[in-house]
């Protein structure tokens, strides 16, 4: 607009509302003016009260002005004080003109005036005005016609500074182009947490058209968010003022409901000149891309992360059907939503398997792990069925070729060629399988079986970073599994042993000093369990091992032979006398029910000490010079095969001169005698003089194995040397 009052005359006045009068005289009933005619500083605010003011005003400072029909000046606010510089006691009851038109325009202000007043049409427009101080300027303003209740008609001018309302006429029309043109999403709430505006850029984002979100709250626009959270942090912000920044948040919108996207959201308090609160006001940006690569990150960090972890969880015993279990544990969820660990039946006997093209696998499966509930496990083979798969089954070809097999995106004809049945891929269909990955478990160049993979839950199919991570599991797991399975081969052919020969030993082994007895029962009574060994380990300890399995004949023999095999495989691990035991208790478990009592000792001469646990076995006796013998006070435990009762481990001292005897019941029990009663002799013979350790063998036994007595003898003596 160009400056002074030409330009003014051809394009300020825009459109017709008031003027000012040009008499002379005093303003006409100035208090009947007054009257019927009031200020509202405040709205009715949607239900109810009233809302605090705008503002917007105070930044306009809008000036207001009343004049009567004769253009003299009746009301005059403190904002036309500061506009014009007149105090109201100078301005009241003067002519409009002469305070603030130049004589040359009193002719254009005349004639506005009475177009006004005359057909009460509004005006509206840039002015210039005289100040008091002799300034000119331009000043917006809107000029109406009023009329009271006595049915006067008076003036009304607003007035504004002209270069206050452009600055905010630029204000609004930059912050318009920007929210509208930006290609960040913008939205602005009220303190309802309701839309009142949305740009072009978040229609896109969100799917919905700015008309549907304006009066509804988020989680009507877009109910596939998690939108509670959303909803917490406006609140928050509402409360606080403190602005939230790059919030995170991931789903799905209406724009595309098939995919998740990540954006990152803003948000800030509006607040007016005066403090009020409008609202908030939150941006959001589409990070979708970075998401997915931070996503992809993580997860190259977290299969890092499962094959260490998988290196310390599996093969943590020597147990085939626990070492399956753990690699399944490890591979649901992080890997898969079912596993399945399956061995070929031939491997799990101890025998080479070759498959042909058109031969099935005969396939047992060792553990299966569902992330999913039921409907996972229904999928799946149970633990321990042996089932055979067809050669055109993708596993068959696993198992068969050594290499994996991987289904992208299940189809309803791969279902047939993932089960053993049709029974079977209807249980699959019903889970949801969606994404199949089966890698062989290969161990010194023999295929074992197959790490089988479902994914249900997990939208996302299998890929290629997926099957390089199954393939490393499978490898580390197949070494500790094929462990397992030559160490349950070993344990297999213990149980058809008709008898274990008991072990001759050294009367002198690292540090101790032993003699040993075995007494088999009666001829007419079938041979028993009784066991023990002396077994040298590394750094010159020794472990001493008395047991005895319960019952009688050959079952209990094979059983012993067993027992006996797997303790001393056991100990060469120098693991802890209870963790061994905890080995021994599973592997007692899966024979026929049987059930054996132990005592495991473990001698260290350098500590003088030993570490003993005991598996509901009779306490062994201590003999140290200048003390009275003494039953040691141990925890007796659970016997082996009761399943899931721990074990505990107890040092005692060992000087050298001391004496430890370990033996089974078949040496103190009678059936005319308490048990008490027959450990009390026990400890008299023991409590006489220090006698060669063979003497002292043949006098326990000749004492107390009382002749009615049919039962097995196992007994040890040891003494600690210098």
């Amino acid at each position: 607009m160009e400056d002074g009052p030409q330009a003014w005359e051809k394009t300020v006045v825009r459109e017709r509302t008031g003027g000012v009068g040009t008499g002379d005289g005093v303003p006409r009933r100035p208090s009947e003016a007054k009257r019927g005619m009031s200020a509202v500083g405040t709205t009715a605010a949607e239900g109810g009260g009233p809302t605090g003011p705008s503002g917007l005003l105070d930044v306009l400072n809008v000036a207001s002005v009343v004049l009567d029909t004769e253009g003299r000046i009746v009301l005059w606010s403190p904002q036309a004080e500061e506009l014009f510089g007149y105090s109201a006691r100078e301005a009241l009851g003067r002519y409009a003109a002469h305070v603030m038109v130049h004589e040359r325009h009193f002719d254009l202000v005349v004639k506005l005036f009475t177009d006004v007043m005359a057909t009460g049409r509004s005006w509206a427009g840039a002015f210039p005005i005289r100040c008091k101080d002799g300034r000119t300027r331009l000043v917006e303003f809107r000029n109406m016609r009023l009329e009271d209740d006595q049915g006067d008609i008076y003036a009304l001018g607003l007035a504004a500074d002209q270069s206050t309302v452009r600055r905010l006429e630029r204000d609004v029309a930059l912050s318009t182009r920007m929210v509208t043109q930006s290609p960040i999403g913008f939205a602005v709430l009220d303190t309802r947490l309701r839309y009142v505006t949305v740009n072009p850029a978040l229609e896109l984002i969100n799917g919905v058209p700015a008309e549907e979100h304006v009066g509804r709250r988020i989680h009507e626009v877009l109910p596939m968010l998690d939108t509670e959270a959303l909803e917490s942090a406006a609140r928050e912000v509402l409360r606080t003022g403190v602005p939230i920044l790059d919030r995170s948040t991931v789903g799905r919108t209406p724009a595309d409901p098939h995919e998740d996207h990540a954006w990152s959201l803003s948000l800030y308090r509006l607040e007016d000149s005066r403090g009020t609160v409008l609202g908030v006001a939150f941006s959001v940006l589409d990070v979708t891309d970075q998401y997915r690569a931070s996503v992809e990150t993580e997860a190259a960090r977290r299969r890092l992360a499962l094959v260490a972890d998988a290196s310390a969880r599996i093969g943590t015993t020597l147990d085939l059907e626990q070492t399956a279990r753990e690699l399944a544990d490890v591979a649901v969820p992080e890997l898969a939503d079912v596993a399945t660990v399956d061995l070929l039946d031939a491997v799990v006997a101890g025998r080479r398997s070759s498959l042909g093209p058109a031969e099935p696998a005969v396939i047992r499966a060792l553990a299966v792990r569902a992330a999913d509930g039921p409907d996972g496990l229904d999928a799946a083979d149970p633990p321990g069925q042996i089932t055979r798969y067809a050669p055109d089954r993708l596993v068959t070809e696993c198992v068969r070729t050594g290499r994996p097999v991987m289904v992208t995106q299940v189809k309803d004809e791969d279902l047939a060629r993932i089960a053993r049945s049709s029974e079977a891929a209807g249980l699959l269909e019903q889970a949801g399988v969606h994404s199949y990955l089966a890698v062989p478990l290969i161990a010194r160049g023999e295929v074992l079986g197959a790490l089988d993979l479902k994914r249900t839950r997990n939208p996302v199919p299998f890929g290629r970073d997926d099957l390089l991570l199954a393939r490393e599991l499978a490898a580390r797991a197949a070494v500790q599994i094929d462990n397992a399975r030559w160490y349950q081969n070993a344990r297999s052919t213990a149980l058809t042993l008709q008898r274990s020969l008991l072990p001759s030993h050294p009367s002198v082994t690292g540090g101790l000093e032993v003699a040993s007895r075995y007494q088999p029962a009666g001829a007419t009574t079938e041979v028993g369990g009784d066991w023990f060994d002396v077994i040298p380990l590394e750094g010159g300890k020794t472990a001493l091992v008395v047991g005895d399995v319960m019952g009688s004949g050959i079952d209990a023999a094979a059983t012993m032979g067993r027992l006996r095999t797997a303790t001393t495989t056991l100990a060469s691990l120098n693991l802890d006398p209870a963790v061994l035991l905890e080995h021994l208790d599973r592997i007692t478990s899966g024979l026929d029910h049987s059930i054996a009592t132990c005592v495991y000792a473990v001698h260290d001469p350098r500590l003088g000490r030993c570490r003993i646990a005991n598996a509901g076995h009779l306490p062994p006796a201590r003999v140290r010079p200048g003390h009275p013998p003494e039953l040691l006070d141990l925890p007796t435990g659970a016997p082996l095969g009761v399943g899931g009762v721990a074990f505990s481990t107890t040092d005692v001292d060992f000087a050298p001169g001391d004496q430890l005897v370990l033996y089974t019941d078949g040496l103190v029990e009678t059936r005319r005698h308490s048990l008490d009663e027959r450990l009390d002799a026990l400890l008299a013979l023991l409590d006489g003089p220090t006698r060669p350790l063979e003497e002292m063998c043949d006098l326990l036994l000749r004492a107390l194995h009382h002749p009615d007595n049919h039962d097995d003898v196992a007994l040890l003596v040891a003494r600690a040397r210098e």
